[in-house]
């Protein structure tokens, strides 16, 4: 899919994280920034993953763990909406979900495992839906959002929490 999502197709609150993904084709973006994760992932140190560069901020393994919850949750949504599924879609607290998980206590290399089944699934899902389906439009956290631009948000937010990775963490 080569056409990005238009303004209307999305709620304000994700254009910071969509305009950061380049233009291109959404499959190849995403198959390309997880060879990069990836890469990133593998090269961290335990001591690295636990690291986090304030009292109150995740560690670098929470941060991970969150870009692939994040994932699962918009890939799900991109799945019903792509598929005509009108049900309006609950918003998450990302504070509440990271509260129970288990991150923490799993290694970097279990982290690498679950984030690179969760872009696999995501880009087996977007490989076969319907040139219609790109567009079809449904309702997630009270805003009307289609599924291109799901599928930009996926690699926009995990673009600004690598950058944060970057910029405060000292990582890649």
């Amino acid at each position: 899919m080569n056409l990005r999502p238009q303004a209307g197709e999305y709620h304000d609150h994700l254009l910071a994280y969509i305009g950061l993904v380049p233009e291109g084709n959404l499959i190849d973006i995403l198959e390309k920034q997880g060879e990069n994760t990836r890469a990133l992932l593998a090269s961290l140190s335990e001591a690295q993953g636990n690291h986090r560069y304030a009292p109150d901020k995740w560690t670098v393994k929470e941060t991970i763990g969150h870009i692939t919850d994040n994932e699962r949750i918009m890939s799900y949504r991109l799945l019903r909406i792509a598929r005509g599924d009108d049900t309006p879609l609950p918003g998450y607290n990302q504070d509440d979900l990271m509260s129970g998980s288990p991150f923490a206590d799993w290694s970097v290399g279990q982290l690498l495992e679950d984030y690179l089944a969760v872009r696999r699934a995501t880009l087996t899902l977007l490989r076969g839906l319907q040139e219609s389906a790109w567009t079809r439009s449904g309702t997630a956290s009270g805003h009307s959002v289609s599924a291109r631009a799901l599928a930009c948000f996926i690699a926009g937010h995990e673009l600004h929490h690598l950058n944060i990775l970057r910029e405060r963490y000292g990582i890649g």
